[in-house]
């Protein structure tokens, strides 16, 4: 019976740590850097704060990167003259 427990808790304790590795891994590649909420935070328009509260922090700094892609990149709203 010790002999059981001797082999099944150390196999227990490795199938657990993998277990836990793998969720890591799942919770790092969701995570948002520091750097980018507060940049967000600075700098948001009153439409990405909505979207925060709406959708969390990921739909807002979606939100925020692609208004700030069409500065940087020239892929803003597109305009059209309207005729009379």
């Amino acid at each position: 019976m010790t002999a059981w427990i001797a082999i099944l808790i150390p196999l227990l304790v490795m199938v657990f740590a993998l277990g836990m590795e793998r969720l890591e891994t799942r919770l790092r590649s969701g995570t948002v850097r520091e750097d980018e909420v507060e940049d967000f935070l600075e700098r948001a328009r009153p439409d990405e704060v909505k979207a925060l509260f709406r959708q969390g922090i990921g739909g807002a700094l979606q939100l925020f990167r692609l208004r700030n892609l069409g500065k940087r990149g020239g892929l803003g709203p597109r305009r059209t003259k309207e005729r009379a």
